[in-house]
């Protein structure tokens, strides 16, 4: 059984095959197999408990019942505190831009491309881009990383010699 602690001013509800997490900066949502575990509500609490109505899913129920419960202490995290990823365009020749529209981030000028590359922002990620630099933020942990593993896909290298051209928006530890 796993016990997860509600942070102040936060509020989570059960219903069915689903956890929302409220908080000060937004809410998640998660969906959980409710054949293997239970999740509950007590008090300040979040209860993961299993229940496997088979033998065999034993196994399968404790690995579910540890990602869940980690899982939900993350999205717990991100509705009082954004979870942040800092990224900055890096070039040699031609000077890149980035800016944020409506649900994608666009990185103009790549090695000279007269075409923009892309990047979608998944689920509710915010972003800034000022000069260089680029921050992606948001409450929910897996999207705020699928949007920044978006922007170093768009900004892949391709039909040259990637220890050459080596531009490209990388992850910085600013």
């Amino acid at each position: 059984m796993a016990e997860i602690t509600l942070e102040k001013g936060v509020t989570a509800t059960v219903v069915g095959d689903k956890v929302t997490v409220k908080g000060p900066l937004g809410a998640n949502e998660r969906r959980f197999n409710d054949a293997l575990l239970k999740v509950t509500v007590e008090g300040s609490k979040l209860l993961v408990t299993q229940s496997p109505a088979n033998k065999k899913l034993i196994k399968k129920a404790e690995v579910a019942e540890i990602s869940l419960a980690k899982e939900l202490s993350n999205d717990i995290k991100g509705v009082t505190k954004y979870f942040e990823v800092n990224m900055e365009a890096v070039y040699a020749h031609f000077p890149m831009t980035i800016e944020v529209k409506q649900g994608s981030i666009i990185i103009k000028n790549m090695l000279g491309e007269r075409a923009s590359r892309d990047a979608i922002m998944v689920g509710s990620t915010k972003a800034e881009a000022k000069d260089k630099k680029l921050r992606i933020y948001g409450t929910n942990l897996d999207d705020v990383k699928q949007t920044a593993a978006n922007v170093r896909m768009a900004c892949r290298v391709r039909h040259k010699d990637e220890r050459i051209f080596q531009d490209g928006v990388y992850y910085s530890m600013e």
